[in-house]
């Protein structure tokens, strides 16, 4: 699966880079026909504590999936969007059972 991470206004250090790629790569354990994933990543410029935003779009056979979480750190976030990703996943592949 091809991987693409994109970072907006702030340069993410590549621990966090692998980190989402490697959470991304167990994805293919619940769809095995997934083609890509583009990852954003972004700080928003409020007063909340849940301001660490990742957006996540995968390309798989069919229409794609999209999965945007906020939290108050990117990994909690990237977990929470994965999560509703595997579940997406799974109904994508049980319709096309």
């Amino acid at each position: 699966m091809q991987t693409q991470v994109q970072s907006i206004h702030f340069k993410a250090d590549s621990k966090l880079v692998s980190f989402v790629k490697e959470k991304l790569n167990k994805l293919t354990l619940f769809h095995p026909g997934i083609i890509s994933a583009d990852v954003a990543i972004r700080v928003e410029k409020d007063q909340e504590r849940e301001n660490k935003c990742v957006d996540i779009k995968l390309s798989v056979p069919g229409p794609d999936l999209f999965s945007s979480r906020k939290a108050t750190s990117f990994e909690e976030a990237v977990v929470e969007a994965t999560e509703a990703l595997r579940r997406q996943l799974e109904k994508a592949r049980n319709r096309a059972a």
